[in-house]
């Protein structure tokens, strides 16, 4: 290589830092620019068990604010896709990935998506009212834009794309492209949005197991002192072991 193509390098990675620079300050700015519709009272948020800087019970706050915090170290302070899954149905993973995502959104310098994955019990339509489509449609139907199934939730920063009508579509979509693409998009659309995919246990059904492989990490809910050590181990066995971000007992 000569001193010439050297330079060339140089001030290529030159203009690389500096156009990330720009996409991160545009980031931000299309962060303090979302236009939030409505906003929940606390009351309302309170009746919906999400947490709130308010909230009377400041150990559930910071349980949640912990868990984020650790998260964001793990993923080099990057952004990333959750899986939050359970070991059986009723083990409470739509109040963690929920309230996850919450403690996500309350740091001003970020954004929180939760997708409602769980297609045979579909719970996060209560964050929404008056969403149609969702994660289901988006897969089944190519015509189909992420911008038209994410949703305002009265909480500012975070969003939710619901589980949507298309309720009967097996697990062979979570590995096709549209999956990929789905995932890949909402992550690189802004680089500080955080998803969380709130799915059906792993004990009962091949869908989280399946959502694992395209997520960047995985965390487990049981439900403490109803779960047996044989159903941690089994639903351990089915995360791979790099995805897993570690386990959160509930109740």
């Amino acid at each position: 290589m000569n001193l010439d193509e050297d330079q060339q390098d140089r001030q290529s990675g030159s203009n690389l830092v500096v156009l990330d620079e720009v996409s991160d300050r545009l980031s931000q700015q299309q962060i303090r620019r979302m236009a939030e519709i409505y906003k929940l009272a606390e009351d309302d948020l309170d009746g919906r068990k999400i947490i709130h800087p308010q909230m009377r019970d400041k150990r559930v706050l910071n349980v949640f604010r912990e868990i984020r915090t650790k998260l964001i170290q793990k993923a080099g302070k990057k952004n990333f896709c959750l899986l939050v899954t359970s070991v059986c149905e009723g083990s409470g993973s739509t109040f963690v990935s929920t309230n996850l995502a919450a403690s996500i959104a309350l740091d001003h310098r970020k954004t929180a998506l939760v997708v409602d994955c769980n297609l045979y019990a579909p719970s996060l339509g209560y964050l929404s009212e008056g969403s149609d489509l969702g994660f289901s449609d988006f897969l089944r139907d190519p015509s189909i834009s992420i911008e038209q199934v994410v949703y305002a939730t009265g909480i500012p920063r975070l969003r939710l794309i619901p589980a949507g009508t298309s309720t009967e579509i097996g697990p062979e979509y979570y590995t096709s492209y549209r999956m990929a693409q789905f995932v890949d998009e909402l992550k690189t659309r802004y680089s500080d949005r955080y998803v969380v995919l709130d799915s059906p246990s792993i004990g009962d059904t091949a869908d989280a197991r399946i959502l694992a492989e395209v997520c960047d990490y995985a965390v487990l809910v049981v439900s403490s002192g109803t779960t047996t050590k044989d159903q941690i181990s089994s639903a351990l066995e089915k995360i791979p072991s790099e995805k897993l971000a570690g386990m959160i007992f509930n109740q």
